[in-house]
Formats: C-alpha cells, sequence, structure tokens
C-alpha cells in the first residue's frame, strides 16, 4: 500500500520542487519517515502522508481504491492544509480546536504534527516571512498540541528549533552550558546514588532510576518565568525514583516518604521547595514527591519520588504532564486527545471503528477575509450574521456559503466561507427564532422584535388619544382590561400595537365604551352615596369600599407601601389590626398571601368613578445602555404629561455594560403611568422598562 501510494504522489509532484531546489517528493519521504518509523504509526497513516501530497493540489486524482480509512485521512489532512491563520497569536486555542474538528479519523493530528516537524527541520531553506509565520504557528498551535498528545519528544525538537531561529543566542548559550555541564550531571547522578543504594536495599525498596534532562527551550522558558539565569534554574535535570510495589495507597505513601526520609538524612533538603502531591493530589490526579536537597559540594539536586503506578499515571493517564503545565484545554477536546494518546499506545491493535470521534459541539467557519469564528453545531447563516454583528444580522437576507447562494436558514459546518447578503429595508420576524440556535442571535432577534412591538404601541396609543379627543370620552383602565380580555390581547402593549396594525376597529372601541358608561350609570350613583357613609367593615366581606382619590390620606383607608396603587389599578382592601384598611394592588407580591390566610379580612374595592385632584406614587425601573446620554431624555418624557418627578437614582452593572434608573413619580392615575411607560420605552436607548 505504502509504494503504490508513494507512486502515485511522485507522479503527482513532479517537476514541484522546494525553495531549495530539491525535489517535493523529499518532504513527503521525511514525514513518512517520521510517522512509520519515529511515531509508530501503522502502514495506512504513512500512505495518508504520500495521498496526501498527491491529492491536495490534483483534486482530481483517485484514490479510491486505497481503504476507508486512508480516504478519511487524507480528507482531514487537505483540509487543515487550507487552514491560513489570520492572526495565530490571538486565535491559537481555536485554531487549535479547528484542526481537532477536521480531524474525523484522530491520526490525522499526529501526522499533521509530523508534517510540521519535517518542515521545522528544514526551516532554513524557507524566506524569512514564510519562516517567521511557520515559526508562530508552532509555537502557538502545534506544540501545544503535541504537548498534549504525549508526543513529547517532538515538542521537546519543536520548541528546541522554534528557540533556535527565534532566539538564537540564548539558544547557542544554553546548549553550550548543557553541554559543559554534562559530565557534571553524570558525575552527580552517581555520588547522589551511591549512599543510598544500601540503606534501600536494606529496606527491601525495589525501585528504578531515571535522570530527566530538561530541553533547551524548557530551560529557556523558565528562566523567562522566573526571572533567572542558566544557573538559577534547580531542576535542569532531575533524579527520579520510581518504587515498584503493589498499587495500595496506604503502602504506596509510605514507601514514597520512607524513601524522602533516607534522601533528607543524607542531603541538605530546602523546604521551601518541597512539593507534596502525594498527601494532596493535584486537581488533574498527578502525584509525586517533589523535594530539592544540596549535596555535599553545595550543588542544588531536584529529586522526585513516585511509585510505579503514579508515574505511569503522570506519563499516560489523565494526569498526564500537559494537564498541569499551564495549557489551555477544553473538557470535550481532552477526552478526545487523552483517546488519541491510547490509540498511539497500541497503534497496531487499533482499527477505524476502534478509534473515537472528534467533539462536535461546535462548528468552525470563515469570513471572505479568512477570519476564523467558532459557533454552536447547527448553526445557521442568520447565526453566523448576528455573531459578525447585531446589525448585520437585522438585515440579512441570505448569504453565499462557498461561493453559492444560500437562504437566511441554511445550516452551516465546519470550514464553509460565509458572506452576509443584505437589505437596508428588512426586519426581523417571529419566524428568525426557529432558525437559529445561538444564544446571541436569539436575544437580539428578540430584542429588534421588541423595539418594533413597542414603536407600534406608541403609534396605536397616539391614534386612540386622538379619537378619544375628538368624542370626548374617557377610557378608563378598568374598562380597557374589560375590552382587552374580551378580544384576547395579553397586555397594553400588544393592543396598542394591535391599533396601529388595524387588526382592532376604534370604532368598536367608541362603541364599547358607550355601552359600558351607559349601563354603570346606575352603579356609580350607588358607588357615590356608598362613599359618603362612615365606613365599619362588617366582617362578611360582602361590603364595598369606594376609593375619593381626593381622600387617600384619610382616616379610613390607606395606600400599601408595599404595591403603591394609583388610581384605576385593580385593588382590594385587607383590614389591619391597627392601621385601619390598606389599599393593595390585586398585583401585588403580598396579595396571594393575604388572600389565601385571612380571607375574612378582605375587602371588596372598587373606584370612585372619575379621577380627581388626588395624586399617587409610583416606581419604575429602567434599563438602559450605560453609554448612552438617557436621563435627560426620560426627564423630557415625564415632562410632557401630568406626572411629577420626586426620586431618581441610577446604579451601573458593568457585567452587561447596562445602568438601571428607579424612578419615583407622582401621577394622578395608571392611565397617565401607562402613557409615561410606553413613552420611555419607546427611547432607542431603553432597553427594559418595569413598575414596581
Amino acid at each position: 500500500m505504502t509504494e503504490e501510494a508513494r507512486n502515485i504522489a511522485l507522479a503527482a509532484l513532479e517537476g514541484e520542487t522546494r525553495y531549495d531546489g530539491t525535489p517535493f517528493i523529499g518532504h513527503a519521504d521525511g514525514t513518512a519517515h517520521i510517522v512509520g518509523d519515529e511515531i509508530g504509526l501503522p502502514e495506512a497513516c504513512v500512505a495518508a502522508v504520500y495521498l496526501h501530497e498527491a491529492t491536495r493540489i490534483h483534486k482530481d486524482i483517485d484514490i479510491s481504491a486505497f481503504p476507508q480509512d486512508v480516504r478519511m485521512m487524507v480528507n482531514g489532512l487537505n483540509k487543515i492544509s487550507t487552514i491560513k491563520p489570520k492572526d495565530t497569536r490571538l486565535e491559537a486555542e481555536n485554531y487549535k480546536k479547528l484542526i481537532v474538528q477536521y480531524s474525523t479519523d484522530p491520526r490525522v493530528s499526529v501526522i499533521k504534527i509530523a508534517d510540521r516537524l519535517e518542515v521545522m527541520r528544514h526551516l532554513e531553506i524557507f524566506p524569512k516571512m514564510s519562516r517567521d509565520q511557520k515559526l508562530l504557528e508552532t509555537l502557538m498551535l502545534y506544540m501545544p498540541l503535541a504537548h498534549q498528545l504525549g508526543l513529547y519528544n517532538i515538542n521537546s525538537e519543536l520548541g528546541n528549533i522554534y528557540l533556535r531561529y527565534a532566539e538564537p543566542q540564548q539558544y547557542r548559550a544554553i546548549n553550550f552550558k548543557l553541554k559543559a555541564t554534562e559530565k557534571d550531571r553524570e558525575r552527580l547522578t552517581e555520588e547522589f546514588v551511591e549512599p543510598l543504594k544500601k540503606k534501600l536495599s536494606d529496606a527491601g525498596i525495589s525501585y528504578k532510576l531515571k535522570v530527566r534532562t530538561k530541553s533547551a527551550y524548557s530551560i529557556y522558558r523558565k528562566m523567562q518565568v522566573q526571572k533567572v539565569p542558566f544557573e538559577g534554574i534547580y531542576d535542569v535535570f532531575a533524579i527520579r525514583f520510581i518504587i515498584d510495589c503493589e498499587p495500595d495507597p496506604k503502602l504506596e505513601k509510605d514507601l514514597c516518604w520512607k524513601v524522602y526520609s533516607y534522601v533528607t538524612e543524607e542531603y541538605e533538603p530546602d523546604t521551601r521547595r518541597l512539593r507534596d502531591w502525594i498527601t494532596t493530589p493535584r486537581p488533574s490526579g498527578y502525584e509525586s514527591l517533589h523535594i530539592t536537597v544540596k549535596n555535599k559540594q553545595g550543588s542544588f539536586l531536584e529529586v522526585q519520588i513516585r511509585t510505579k503506578r503514579m508515574d505511569e499515571m503522570a506519563e499516560n493517564g489523565p494526569a498526564a504532564h500537559w494537564a498541569y503545565k499551564g495549557i489551555k484545554h477544553e473538557a470535550t477536546t481532552d477526552r478526545w486527545l487523552q483517546s488519541v494518546r491510547d490509540a498511539l499506545g497500541h497503534p497496531l491493535d487499533a482499527t477505524p471503528e476502534d478509534l473515537p470521534a472528534p467533539p462536535d459541539k461546535e462548528i468552525f467557519v470563515f469570513t471572505p477575509t479568512g477570519e476564523l469564528r467558532i459557533l454552536s453545531a447547527g448553526a445557521s447563516v442568520l447565526d453566523f450574521a448576528f455573531n459578525i454583528h447585531s446589525g448585520l444580522g437585522a438585515r440579512c437576507i441570505g448569504g453565499r456559503v462557498n461561493g453559492k447562494a444560500v437562504q437566511l436558514k441554511e445550516k452551516l459546518k465546519t470550514g464553509d466561507t460565509v458572506e452576509i447578503l443584505t437589505r437596508k429595508d428588512q426586519r426581523p420576524s417571529r419566524d428568525w427564532l426557529n432558525w437559529v440556535v445561538t444564544s446571541k442571535a436569539r436575544s437580539k432577534i428578540k430584542l429588534e422584535l421588541d423595539a418594533d412591538e413597542r414603536k407600534r404601541a406608541a403609534e396605536g396609543r397616539e391614534i386612540l388619544e386622538r379619537r378619544l379627543k375628538n368624542w370626548k370620552l374617557e377610557f378608563p383602565d378598568v374598562m380597557l382590561t374589560e375590552y382587552m380580555k374580551a378580544h384576547k390581547y395579553s397586555s397594553v402593549l400588544s393592543f396598542m400595537s394591535g391599533i396601529a396594525k388595524g387588526e382592532i376597529d376604534v370604532a368598536d372601541i367608541k362603541a364599547f365604551i358607550l355601552e359600558k358608561t351607559e349601563a354603570r350609570h346606575e352603579d356609580v350613583q350607588q358607588e357615590a352615596a356608598a362613599a359618603e357613609k362612615s365606613l365599619q367593615y362588617s366582617g362578611n366581606g360582602e361590603d364595598i369600599l369606594v376609593l375619593n382619590a381626593k381622600n387617600v390620606k384619610g382616616l379610613d383607608y390607606k395606600m400599601a407601601a408595599c404595591c403603591n396603587p394609583v388610581f384605576g389599578d385593580d385593588v382590594f382592601g385587607f383590614v389591619t389590626r391597627s392601621a385601619g384598611i390598606k389599599i393593595h394592588r390585586v398585583s401585588c407580591p403580598n396579595a396571594a398571601r393575604l388572600q389565601e390566610r385571612y380571607p375574612y379580612r378582605i375587602q371588596k374595592v372598587i373606584w370612585q368613578d372619575n379621577a380627581s385632584a388626588g395624586t399617587f406614587q409610583a416606581t419604575l425601573v429602567v434599563t438602559a445602555d450605560n453609554d448612552a446620554p438617557v436621563m435627560s431624555a426620560i426627564l423630557d418624557v415625564t415632562g410632557q404629561f401630568r406626572v411629577s418627578v420626586r426620586a431618581l437614582t441610577v446604579s451601573d452593572n458593568p457585567r452587561n455594560g447596562t445602568q438601571e434608573i428607579t424612578i419615583r413619580l407622582l401621577v394622578p392615575s395608571n392611565l397617565e403611568l401607562d402613557k409615561v411607560i410606553s413613552q420611555v420605552g419607546n427611547l432607542r436607548q431603553v432597553l427594559k422598562v418595569k413598575r414596581l
């Protein structure tokens, strides 16, 4: 299979050369060597390397004779090769996740890392601009991914190559010091272990010794972070004791601390650098004892003590080295990467069916300029438009996906390039809510719909008030509520909007007012007479208390401070023990509790038919954009109506960029209050208005 794939690549790449003039097939050969010989992936992966190079440009080459898993890997590699990071430094995590997303067969990511290693080994042949871009991509994308996949040797080599080109002087200096101290490290290790051998043997502790020297890049990074010279890095190399014992938690802990005691008896420890991740393992599950000691000659050595099980977990399990090195990672991707590590551990046993699929909760799409955008799986062209800009989303009429015109509800997939088409007079509709999956798009669509509804409601209110003035008729709130209920309108906003849209004939409202006015004429006279009587609560709940707006401060009743009723509100009376009758709104937060627990103290209440010169306190809470000049606009609105502003407070919410304005008003009726609420809610800067 490999020979056949190479022959296809050889024919396809004939005449193509690299920057140094050598045949391009040399790149494929070098990558195939890393994949097969250095990493140890199976023949199918090596064949995929050659077929990828053959079909990357010559897309018409037929590879149908090769197995399905090979073709899948080739397809994934070809997709990754189209990624041209716009800003690698800012979007590194997103581009890394895109590479994983394109890796339908997870071995694709490993092959791509091998491809990048071959390029880095020949970085000197590239022009400076291309070389600088590859250095940045390697640092931000491929090194973290190699580290996460457990390809530690490849990661170290990539880091060293990066350092050699990016910081040549530092690279030479560190390598010179590493070579100059190599024999010293060997001698220090032998001298260190020698006095401990007998103690460990006499104690019956079976162990294996490992010596790990940091790479030049790792040393360089530590020098930068700790702001110390080469000599200030204590763990340039570490001596690791790996104890062979049964995987029993208590036994393992006891043996590790026993080895620790032998080491610290023989050598002076720096207790400030003790890291006890056995008693309290790291969140990743990592377990080990780390201590820095000083030998007889005054040199500092790092010593790591762990059992065979702990070492296996640290190297290959959930607590792998990358999990605690500060590399950003996301849970779903981490689980996928761990499954790739498992597959790499047994490459010859793994079949395509055994290999995991990449995470699919997100899709990755591009703007026409190559900017990467991440959306939830199932996102549409409309989601993409709102992701770019709210104004663009509100005017969207469709788009072009990979050059093809599509509807705005078209679903997107990873790798699509999307261009948004707009029209100035386009407005969102309620259907749009069925075509989006992202919370940003849904909230912006609802906001646009609410703004349109408020605008139409203001138009409808103006029409109604003009007609009522011409007819010299009143439309009190009680009557309005009755009319709305009969015509199945749940809010004043939707009712007024219905007038503007022509759903409601204002002539029908006139007929309704005249009919109700005539029918209630006799009731009004009875209510007026009842108001003149001295109010004595009978206890049977049948008496009706008539409220006169002129007498809101009278002895017989008072307005409840918890809900501040206003003339025209639906209200009820509650007989208190010492403060007379308190008047509550039916919508008061305390209403349900009072009516349920004290039904025998509830007094039926109606308002006198017409509002008089009395005023009522009402409180509004306005949510507005934090950076908008809204205060003067609100005061301008209130100045147009028969209301008085008594207090005004403002509090900022920096988390979502809004401000909350609490306004205390004196108003003659709820009709006038509704006018204020509608007009304030119609202001461009205002997001929401509610009455307390």
